[in-house]
């Protein structure tokens, strides 16, 4: 087990969200917590109310990511790393650009193999580590009009599920988190009155605990899990039938007005 008290940690996306929570959260049980963000003053801003470090970071780009886990391992060697880092756009696949696609899939999956890539070598060495990789139910139920965002966070179970069974016996964990709907910026306009819904603090709580379980999968809330072997197992033409009654052929009524301050900020 990794004791969480001096442990360092860092957080992607750390500057708002479920990073912004896990970050307090892991703070709360000692970890000297390292946040990284493409908006670095934000993410200062955050790393400051939590006696944390931040540091800028595209996790896109491997340099940027290298050079962020240089600055926390000034700290200590990076025991945990949470791959939080992600967007999701909203519309009919055929409705948005083709770059929007590549982009998403660069940040919510290219993101989580940069960090992966760059953190595992040393943690390998060392015989102890811990990756929480964020997915989302997202990952397990399909829905229209969300296809790219669902299809970044089947690969990032997918790729979890791969590395956790290379990494088993030398020491170091890979946890898959996967949450429900949760009331940060990235779901803002969105109608979620017909899904269950979070608090981003209880998806970090979840994360920060998955330190000292280190169970493969974790569904937030734990009930949610057998619903991604409920939709394998139904046959795909009934399966369309419930997502188009309680869905539609888009991801349902979404406030655009609401969501533009968030559209403006992940595509500027």
């Amino acid at each position: 087990m990794i004791r969480l008290d001096g442990a360092t940690a860092c957080v992607t996306g750390g500057a708002r969200g479920i990073g912004r929570a896990t970050a307090i959260a892991l703070a709360a049980r000692g970890a000297r917590v390292w946040i990284g963000d493409i908006d670095a003053a934000a993410a200062a801003a955050t790393a400051a109310e939590i006696g944390g470090h931040a540091a800028p970071l595209d996790v896109t780009d491997p340099e940027s990511f290298a050079a962020f886990l240089a600055a926390a391992a000034a700290s200590g060697p990076v025991q945990i790393l949470v791959n939080n880092a992600g967007i999701m756009r909203l519309a009919p696949y055929l409705e948005l650009e083709l770059a929007g696609h590549h982009r998403e899939m660069a940040i919510n999956v290219g993101g989580v193999i940069n960090g992966m890539s760059l953190a595992l070598p040393g943690m390998v060495a060392r015989g102890r580590g811990h990756i929480v990789n964020v997915a989302s139910m997202a990952a397990k139920v399909t829905t229209p009009g969300a296809a790219v965002y669902c299809a970044s966070k089947f690969a990032v179970a997918a790729l979890s599920r791969a590395v956790r069974a290379e990494l088993d016996g030398t020491g170091v964990s890979v946890t898959t988190v996967l949450p429900a709907a949760v009331h940060t910026e990235l779901t803002s306009g969105v109608n979620l009155a017909l899904q269950p819904t979070l608090q981003p603090g209880e998806v970090g709580e979840a994360i920060a605990d998955t330190v000292r379980h280190r169970r493969a999968e974790v569904a937030v809330p734990r009930w949610l899990a057998p619903l991604g072997t409920v939709e394998q197992g139904l046959p795909e033409a009934a399966l369309r039938l419930v997502k188009r009654r309680f869905v539609g052929r888009d991801p349902g009524q979404y406030d655009a007005g609401r969501r533009r301050a968030y559209l403006d900020r992940i595509e500027g």
